[in-house]
């Protein structure tokens, strides 16, 4: 389809649009000023991850399209838990680490979005203000009734679950309903008219939709933006340490640029123009390298995306530590440092610094000769490793012990 919005437009051209609930009247209103649009983020962990950064980049096009966006945090739906893609019902938390979180979160929005009180400037809403003050009969009366059980049990975030035999408790299967009617608040009180968010946020997405329409005849659209994979088919964020998250705190500056910078060739295009403002005949001109020279467009990635998370010092910092640890064989300054009081036995060394998991990964890593002392390969779990040192598992991934 040919769009005539600049704003549908741009996210076609870089890969952001799934699916669509009506092409033409959303394309119509985002062609003109003031497209006010949401996506929403359950407060879970004090860090978002990487697998939201493309609903976070939407939300960051909408804005420099003109339209208003609004990061909505889940201070009340986090103590439901979405069921989507879930396999168990997630762990309830209290309500003083639910706002240690939504704090946390907050610092990353504000890196991407611009926030005030202009037409077009982001807007950080929490549902937590409406959904406490509910009246659960009333709203099972005013609402409760809009909802066919028969519909929700055909959602995949609910039949996926039963398929499988796994236990679904009623108040995640509460969770739609109160999504659904979070679009309906919003649309009251910012003129909210669309929902953005993942694929699997489809079906949610579209009861909310439908329920606005029924309580007050509002016409909502929602967006969806497609699962993004590597290219050899691993889900995009995956890595063998674990999640890739977004704050600082919780992985430092230079394993996020590290992340980037070690993509896989073919996917080096894909995420320059969903993750990056590189313009399009850049990103036209870096994926068109071949050979050795993919690597400058791997860390022109790398620097997009970590100065847009992480700030411009942040990924100036990272590439003189790549360029000192691996061009020049030396050890950067924004590597991971841990401080050791006095020698540590290897194995420990590895599960302190992050290279391994566990002790058993550690001595199975010393067992393939992958790890390295200040370049030298180490095989003994028990030599002890004096500060400072260089320890590396294969060829990307380092750290340093220093004294305290």
């Amino acid at each position: 389809m040919t769009y005539k919005s600049e704003f549908l437009q741009t996210l076609e051209r870089r890969g952001y649009i799934h699916q669509l609930t009506d092409a033409d009247a959303i394309d119509a209103r985002a062609a003109k000023p003031g497209l006010i649009a949401y996506v929403g983020f359950d407060l879970t962990g004090p860090s978002l991850h990487i697998g939201h950064l493309m609903s976070i980049m939407m939300l960051r096009r909408l804005q420099q399209h003109g339209g208003k966006p609004i990061a909505l945090m889940g201070g009340g739906t986090t103590k439901v838990g979405d069921p989507s893609g879930k396999d168990s019902q997630r762990q309830m938390l209290d309500q003083a680490t639910i706002d240690a979180n939504k704090a946390s979160i907050r610092r990353v929005f504000e890196r991407f979005l611009t926030f005030g009180d202009g037409p077009s400037d982001a807007v950080m809403a929490d549902n937590a203000d409406w959904l406490e003050k509910l009246n659960y009969i009333d709203f099972l009366r005013d609402y409760g009734r809009h909802f066919s059980v028969n519909r929700m049990l055909t959602m995949d975030s609910v039949r996926l679950r039963l398929e499988r035999d796994q236990p679904l408790s009623f108040i995640e299967f509460n969770y739609m309903v109160l999504q659904s009617y979070d679009f309906v608040e919003l649309n009251r009180r910012y003129g909210c008219v669309m929902q953005m968010g993942g694929s699997d946020q489809w079906g949610n997405i579209t009861q909310g939709i439908d329920l606005g329409r029924r309580v007050s005849g509002a016409d909502l659209y929602g967006l969806t933006t497609p699962l993004i994979t590597n290219a050899d088919g691993s889900k995009m964020g995956k890595t063998a340490g674990g999640a890739v998250w977004l704050n600082r705190e919780q992985l430092p500056d230079w394993d996020y640029w590290q992340f980037w910078r070690n993509v896989d060739d073919r996917d080096v295009g894909k995420f320059l123009r969903l993750f990056t403002d590189m313009p399009d005949a850049e990103i036209a001109r870096l994926e068109a390298l071949e050979g050795a020279e993919i690597n400058d467009a791997k860390i022109a990635l790398a620097n997009a995306a970590t100065t847009l998370c992480r700030g411009a010092e942040a990924a100036a910092a990272a590439e003189a530590t790549a360029r000192a640890t691996f061009a020049e064989g030396g050890a950067g300054e924004a590597l991971p440092s841990f401080a050791v009081p006095a020698p540590v036995a290897l194995v420990d060394a590895l599960v302190l610094t992050g290279l391994a998991a566990s002790k058993g990964e550690a001595r199975r890593k010393l067992g393939e000769n992958a790890v390295r002392i200040d370049g030298e390969p180490a095989s003994d779990p028990a030599l002890l490793v004096s500060p400072p040192a260089k320890l590396s598992l294969g060829k990307k991934r380092h750290a340093l012990l220093i004294r305290p």
